[in-house]
């Protein structure tokens, strides 16, 4: 199953289905399913037949008509597709609960996606060992991002440092950034934020909860 160059004009949203698309298939592949075909997969992820169909058709042509899809290799093809079928190497700056939690979090790892360098402003926590890393005072990050190939940061500060740890991720001339600070950060258009703010979806279930008035 050959998978085409990537397009650069894929709507955000197809590349979010996709990643549902991953975790759906890896669920089937779990319980030996070997071939399915595009309904069960939209039902399972909340969308329907046909935009599962134009959601892969960006990438080329999956599956064999009358039959379906073989699971892994549809699984193989999509993270291939968006780039996950390798190793990404990240620094996470602000080493507090949350950052520690990310950083007990073996998933990350499992995915191919390995924090190798931790980071904090705090004099106090600067030397300390976390989760068999030592905590590195942030204004050294440039320094030690070409010797580590860091690729992605990530920002669990406060709010009010979230601008500060982007600049110095920017400086290190690191231009993917995954922000779950709560707190919007000023990037120039080269550099692609994403935001994980835990706020914005507790928001949106309190609006939506039956009690609200």
């Amino acid at each position: 199953m050959a998978t085409p160059p990537k397009s650069k004009h894929i709507p955000r949203a197809t590349i979010q289905r996709l990643a549902t698309y991953v975790q759906v298939l890896e669920n089937f592949a779990r319980d030996n399913v070997e071939v399915i075909s595009s309904n069960p997969l939209a039902e399972a992820c909340g969308v329907n037949g046909s935009q599962v169909r134009k959601d892969l058709a960006y990438f080329g042509e999956f599956g064999i008509r009358g039959v379906g899809y073989h699971v892994k290799s549809l699984i193989a093809a999509i993270t291939s597709s968006l780039g996950v079928d390798r190793e990404w190497r990240m620094a996470l700056i602000g080493v507090g609960n949350l950052g520690k939690a990310i950083l007990n979090h073996g998933e990350f790892r499992a995915r191919g996606f390995n924090i190798v360098g931790i980071f904090d402003c705090d004099p106090f926590k600067i030397g300390e060992i976390v989760h068999g890393l030592e905590v590195h005072c942030t204004r050294d990050l440039k320094d030690m991002v070409d010797d580590l190939n860091i690729e992605i940061g990530i920002i669990t500060t406060p709010p009010e440092r979230a601008q500060r740890a982007a600049q110095h991720l920017m400086d290190a001339g690191i231009s993917s950034i995954l922000n779950f600070a709560p707190a919007r950060i000023k990037v120039p258009e080269r550099v692609n934020v994403e935001y994980v703010d835990f706020f914005h979806h507790l928001y949106s279930l309190a609006f939506n909860h039956p009690h609200t008035r």
